[in-house]
C-alpha cells in the first residue's frame, strides 16, 4: 500500500465543509483511490492546518497517476484552489 497525506490551511475556515465535500468526492470518482479519509481540525492550535486528506493507493505508480487524473486536476484542484492558502504533504509506503 501507498499513503498520500496532504494538510491544507484555508484562507477562511468558513469554507471547510465545502472543501471537505469536494475531497470526499474523490472516492467513487477515482477507482484506484482505495480509501479516502478527510479530517477537519478541531483543536485550532497556532501550528494546525485546517483539513487533512488521506488517500490509500496500491502503489506509488497509482498515486502518480492520481496526480494527473482528470478528476483530480479538473474538478478537485480547480474547485478548491480559491479556498487554499497553503498545503504540506507526506507520501510513504506502508
Amino acid at each position: 500500500m501507498f499513503t498520500h497525506i496532504v494538510f491544507f490551511k484555508l484562507k477562511d475556515r468558513k469554507n471547510v465543509n465545502e472543501v471537505k465535500k469536494i475531497f470526499q468526492s474523490i472516492e467513487g470518482n477515482i477507482d484506484f483511490a482505495r480509501k479516502v479519509k478527510v479530517g477537519v481540525d478541531v483543536v485550532h492550535s497556532q501550528r494546525a492546518y485546517d483539513i487533512a486528506l488521506i488517500i490509500k493507493f496500491d502503489s506509488l505508480k497509482d498515486m502518480e497517476t492520481y496526480q494527473v487524473h482528470p478528476y483530480h486536476v479538473d474538478v478537485v484542484m480547480k474547485k478548491t484552489k480559491e479556498f487554499i492558502q497553503s498545503s504540506a504533504s507526506v507520501d510513504f509506503e506502508d
